[in-house]
Parts: structure tokens; sequence; C-alpha cells
């Protein structure tokens, strides 16, 4: 059994030169990033108890699963977490570990997927962003999750709802229209429901801390958290 899916990796791996370009195919990500970084640093320090306004998450563990070029990995290592970051693509994983090298930043970067990491090695906070829409068996990805994070460790997943909201907005709108994202990046039949994930999650011994709406604002060209869950949002649970 496994949680990769070959076409998906392909699909990534294509486009892996392009991760740290702000302009290209991973712009949508970038103008993301802000207030995915917030959101996870403000839900960690409250959640740890963590005072340390330089470095916030220094000494928690991270794993960032679907790290792509690391534009996740990186910030959080910035703030002090030592973080692990795995992807199924070779390709994404030597992007990242190149690119993280040229910032001296220390990330340990694995070519994985997370049923194949060794249970010994738990983890703090675990980082599921913009990854399980694109996974092979969701419910082996959570189990994998659960298996390798502390108790009261923090999960954040975020990913898309499956709405004719989201169908209009993140497929019609950001692959046909605007043009944000390549033709064939999303399939609306995988996006899930928060209460799928949570249904899955809570089966899994999580509980539930908040379900966040993500929202951009076309005006002012930024993302903002919303209580409106139709198209992006955000899961966080920790573990009993």
């Amino acid at each position: 059994m496994t949680t990769v899916n070959q076409e998906e990796i392909q699909k990534f791996s294509k486009l892996a030169e392009e991760w740290w370009d702000v302009s290209g195919k991973f712009k949508p990500l970038h103008m993301f990033n802000p207030v995915r970084i917030e959101y996870i640093l403000e839900k960690t320090s409250g959640h740890f108890d963590r005072k340390d306004k330089t470095l916030p998450l220094k000494g928690l563990k991270f794993l960032d699963i679907g790290c792509g070029g690391g534009l996740m990995s990186e910030p959080m290592c910035r703030l002090g977490a030592d973080v692990t970051g795995i992807d199924a693509s070779m390709k994404n994983i030597k992007i990242a570990e190149t690119h993280s090298k040229e910032n001296n930043l220390k990330i340990n970067y694995l070519n994985t997927s997370p049923e194949k990491l060794k249970e010994s090695e738990k983890f703090d906070v675990i980082l599921n962003l913009e990854i399980v829409e694109h996974v092979e068996n969701v419910d082996l990805y959570f189990k994998s999750c659960a298996k390798l994070l502390k108790k009261n460790g923090l999960m954040f997943t975020a990913t898309l709802n499956r709405t004719f909201t989201s169908f209009i907005k993140a497929i019609i709108g950001a692959e046909y229209v605007l043009r944000w994202l390549p033709i064939g990046t999303h399939d609306w039949n995988k996006f899930l429901k928060p209460r799928e994930i949570e249904e899955v999650i809570k089966n899994l011994n999580f509980s539930v801390k908040e379900v966040k709406g993500l929202e951009f604002n076309p005006f002012t060209q930024k993302w903002k958290r919303s209580n409106d869950l139709s198209v992006n949002y955000i899961i966080t649970s920790y573990k009993n």
C-alpha cells in the first residue's frame, strides 16, 4: 500500500525548476505563504506556550509532507524549527536541498512518503499543506501521520473543499481563466470536505482545535483568514 500517486508526482516533477520563481507556475503558493506562515506560527506558539519572539519554534521538530521545493520548510527553519521535509519527487527534493544550502539553512530533506518513515521518528508538528488532494490513499496517509506525531503534537491540514464554489474558483477560475495554475493541476473529485477529514482523524485519536477558511481578496491581491470554508480551508488538530 502506498500514498504515492505517480501521475501526480510526474506532474509536479515537470515543474520542479520553477519552485522558487515568484512569477512562475508556483506564484499562487508564494502569494499564499504569508497567511499560512502567520497562522501556523500563531497556533503553534499558543499550543506549545512559546514566548520567544525571535525563534518561537526553537526545539520543535517539524515534518513537512509534500514539501515541494521547500516553500514552507524554509520559513519554519528560519523561525527555529528542526525541519524534515519529505517529497515523493526526487526532482523536488534536489531543488529544495540546493535552495536551502544556498541560504545556509539546515533542513533534512528526504525523497520518501510518510508511510515509509520509521515510526521511531516522532514529530511535534506535521504540515499537510495542499497535499492530501494529491495522495493516493487518504486513510493510509493519515494513519501514517498519526504514527509519526508525538502525543499532544499538532497537525495542520490545508486543502480544498469539494463544493460547486471550489469547482468554479479553483478549477475553472484558477486553471482556465486566470491561468494561475497549469490546467489539470487539480482533480475536483479528489477534494475533501472538512467533515470527511475530521471523521478520519477523529478515528485516529485526534481532536480538532479549529477549522478556518482561507480566502483570496482580488483587490488587495492577498490571502486572509475567513469563516468561509467553501474553497480553501485549514484544519488544526492535535493527537490525544
